[in-house]
């Protein structure tokens, strides 16, 4: 989904012109990047929270030039954690089987595996 994906599901969901709808959006937007900028986090119950986290300084390499080590700074970077909520709400829409079953892909294979045939009872 892009921006304008969710702009447009603002609008309908609002019954608002997509011009107020883009706005809210932006205003929503330029609310959290100026929380993350001041160092606060931002909590949405249910949905996630948005945060900084300061990353170490660190080396690295060149992979064109595997000998030669680079120095990377410490920075701050957002990240997001998302809720209950959203967790569960992804979870729903993948279908899994079995809360905590793995990945869905094993539980995808899991759910169609054919069921063992029985072999006829002895006479």
């Amino acid at each position: 989904m892009t921006k304008s994906d969710l702009v447009s599901e603002v609008a309908k969901a609002t019954n608002k012109s997509k011009k107020e709808s883009a706005e809210f959006v932006d205003a929503v937007f330029d609310a959290i990047q100026a929380a993350l900028a001041k160092g606060d986090k931002v909590q949405l119950v249910g949905f996630g929270t948005f945060e900084v986290r300061e990353r170490a300084a660190r080396q690295g390499r060149n992979p064109q030039d595997p000998e030669k080590v680079i120095e990377i700074p410490a920075k701050n970077a957002p990240v997001f954690r998302p809720g209950k909520g959203l967790k569960e709400a992804v979870e729903v829409k993948k279908g899994r089987a079995k809360k905590g079953a793995g990945t869905a892909v094993a539980a995808t294979a899991e759910c169609k595996k054919p069921k063992a045939k029985r072999a006829a009872p002895a006479k």
